[in-house]
């Protein structure tokens, strides 16, 4: 097995049986570093130390990842502009913050025969918001709701 000391300097080539016995002289572990190349690739460390700084590290990784959320707006046939440029705005700050956000229109009763209406009620909703986000999902009927998801811009 090819073998590598605790400070990371080469020691070449070595039997297992003389790996171990070094690795015991030097109080650390041997650790197989890499199964698949020929030789092996071994190396004196401490195993305890090295796998706490992996899982510190894990940690550091998931607390700078930014997760995304699912925002739902819920819209109606009969909205009117001003409370739609209101729900906007609230639709803006979501896809500012990196969330995506999933339009809902509900149609009830006879609004159901006019689903080309309730698509271009969600379609201009989706114009205000153009400018900060990219429609993941076309309006699409889905028994009495028509539903769309737009996700942030980069």
């Amino acid at each position: 097995m090819r073998l590598i000391g605790q400070n990371g300097e080469q020691l070449g080539i070595v039997e297992l049986s003389k790996a171990l016995e070094m690795a015991e002289n030097a109080n650390m572990d041997l650790v197989l570093m890499s199964a698949s190349s020929n030789p092996y690739v071994c190396k004196i460390m401490d195993y305890g130390k090295y796998k706490f700084d992996a899982i510190k590290k894990d940690k550091e990784l998931k607390k700078n990842q930014k997760i995304s959320n699912l925002k739902e707006i819920q819209l109606s046939m009969t909205i009117d502009t001003h409370d739609m440029e209101v729900k906007a705005k609230h639709g803006t700050r979501f896809l500012k913050d990196g969330d995506k956000v999933k339009v809902v229109l509900r149609m009830r009763g006879r609004q159901q025969a006019y689903t080309k209406n309730a698509i271009e009620v969600v379609k201009s909703f989706y114009s205000m918001l153009s400018d900060f986000g990219v429609c993941d999902k076309e309006p699409e009927v889905s028994g009495r709701n028509v539903i769309m998801i737009i996700s942030p811009k980069k």
